[in-house]
């Protein structure tokens, strides 16, 4: 059949089960915009305040269904505010199209007006990119681009597509999406001489990443912890991937995590590192990380063999199905001591959770009360700072796709669009996000988009009125020089709620928050809540960047 490009792409979209899409119009992607018109019986549309906001939902919407999320700019400043969601994406492993619109082929390359060369620029941070120059390669690289993204290690994809390439006609055949899979690339040997290693093992540790969640294996995560007795720590990014209420599950691990991980550590003998890179945040010191043990690691991407830290042995492939393979292949095993030893170090990780003023709440005590108040179901999203590393050490996740950051960027402004996209994916949930007062400063416009579309969103700005996680650095290493960290804003960000059209809720000390965050949770509608923490709440333990356990901060002198 005949199809314009535009109709070509909701087409492709639909073949590929994409049944919504995040985005912004502007002239470049007119005829896009045209073709959704047309489809919107098909394909639903969120509008977002800002390009960067569409980008951040479209990786929500990813990663709380495991769907390839979609998001479309138009050309110039359209396509640039997308750089830092696709960013995002691409150091997290999420997969994403971003569909952008340029200007006409014949304006290409002379400083057209919203001409930019966004494939030059997102190349370092996408898997692949594509410009369309002829309509008749559209519907290929569309189908491609999804297969790259939801592929191998997944990851964001960029397709350009000049404004005259949506409009051009040309055939279209419809295809059906072929099955990806991902074949082991590891020898039988391979899994032999690991299985090996793991019997041996007296004091084993499994340290998993957001590649477990990312490739659904936690019920192979599972079945080969319980069947070698192995205690498992967690990145940031894996939490969900593991229960929390496992007697196995030993908490997060690295900068951040608690002393019982750190200790595991720095004296097992036997690390098995499954779908996680060994970032700065977890090998502080990438020389003496896990110094004293055999390392085995599993990830379906070749590139991260060896690259922060040296191991001894590597499985390569699909970790699901790595999983699964190594499970039969090794011996049931028991390690009771080294349990009882983990659990005696996790007595030493407790730090103070009384507010270091009744003026205000503790950080702890209103996660706990949001904890009580949302079920194992539920969705917990977070910027980027303090409030996002208190709400890793405090909130017990007990399934994956319900942990929703920004880990390997850090992006600050995050939150918001990330929210609203797990929202609309997830209409049978209820979503939290948790954010700080600086964060929530950088992407409180989209607070607009919630209200439009109505998103029961509970919004928890834990609210220091500082930029909580530099000034925690200024005074451990810049002898308490708060440059820039005290902006001194006055937003009350109850009333800045209420002019959206949203309720604001103030929450002033614990005292109040229980009936506070009763009363918000009790909405069936948006809600910001703004909580009142001291500027002196500090996130402990912390290991200092480039140190082990051994200087691990416990307290502020």
């Amino acid at each position: 059949m005949q199809l314009n490009g535009s109709e070509i792409i909701a087409e492709c979209l639909i073949e590929q089960g994409v049944d919504t899409v995040f985005g912004y119009p502007g002239g470049a992607v007119l005829n896009i915009y045209d073709a959704l018109y047309k489809y919107s019986d098909r394909i639903t549309h969120i509008l977002s305040a800002h390009e960067q906001g569409a980008a951040h939902a479209a990786d929500g919407y990813a990663r709380t269904t495991g769907r390839c999320g979609v998001v479309i700019a138009t050309s110039g400043p359209g396509a640039t505010n997308l750089v830092t969601g696709i960013a995002t994406a691409y150091m997290d492993s999420v997969p994403m199209v971003a569909i952008t619109g340029n200007v006409t082929n014949d304006l290409l390359a002379r400083d057209s007006f919203q001409e930019v060369d966004i494939t030059g620029i997102t190349l370092p941070i996408t898997k692949h990119n594509f410009i369309v120059k002829n309509v008749k390669d559209l519907a290929n690289v569309i189908r491609k681009a999804f297969r790259i993204a939801m592929s191998g290690r997944k990851g964001p994809v960029l397709i350009d597509i000049p404004k005259d390439v949506t409009g051009a006609v040309c055939e279209f055949t419809p295809e059906q999406p072929q099955p990806i899979t991902n074949p082991l690339l590891s020898e039988e040997a391979d899994f032999a001489a690991a299985a090996q290693a793991i019997s041996q093992a007296k004091r084993p540790m499994i340290y998993m990443g957001g590649g477990i969640v990312s490739a659904d294996a936690e019920a192979q995560l599972l079945a080969f912890a319980e069947k070698i007795d192995c205690p498992v720590a967690t990145s940031i990014m894996g939490l969900g991937g593991f229960p929390s209420s496992h007697r196995l599950f030993i908490g997060t691990i690295g900068m951040h995590g608690g002393y019982e991980t750190g200790k595991a550590t720095d004296n097992c003998d036997l690390i098995i590192t499954a779908g996680a890179r060994f970032s700065d945040r977890v090998a502080g010191d990438r020389k003496k990380f896990g110094e004293k043990a055999t390392i085995i690691q599993l990830d379906i991407d070749k590139a991260e063999i060896n690259k922060n830290v040296l191991v001894d042995y590597s499985l390569v492939g699909d970790i699901k199905d790595t999983l699964a393979k190594l499970t039969e292949a090794v011996a049931p095993a028991k390690h009771d001591e080294w349990i009882v030893q983990m659990n005696e170090w996790a007595k030493k990780s407790a730090v103070t959770e009384t507010p270091v003023s009744a003026d205000y709440a503790h950080p702890y005590h209103i996660i706990d009360l949001v904890r009580s108040l949302t079920t194992d179901e539920d969705i917990i999203v977070t910027d980027v700072g303090q409030h996002q590393m208190w709400v890793s050490q405090r909130y017990r996740f007990e399934q994956p796709r319900r942990w929703c950051t920004s880990g390997g960027l850090g992006t600050m402004g995050y939150g918001m669009g990330a929210a609203i996209g797990a929202a609309v994916a997830n209409p049978d949930k209820r979503v939290v996000l948790f954010t700080g007062d600086g964060s929530f400063h950088m992407n409180l416009n989209e607070l607009a988009t919630v209200r439009s579309y109505n998103l029961p969103i509970v919004i928890v700005v834990l609210n220091n009125k500082v930029l909580g996680m530099v000034r925690q650095w200024q005074k451990l290493f810049y002898g308490r020089r708060f440059s820039q960290t005290d902006p001194h804003r006055k937003t009350d960000f109850a009333a800045v709620a209420e002019g959206f059209g949203i309720k604001g809720m103030k929450l002033h000390n614990d005292d109040d928050a229980e009936d506070v965050l009763k009363a918000a949770f009790a909405c069936a509608e948006p809600v910001v809540i703004d909580c009142s923490i001291s500027p002196d709440e500090n996130v402990l333990p912390m290991i200092p960047p480039g140190k082990t356990v051994d200087d691990m901060i416990t307290e502020m002198e």
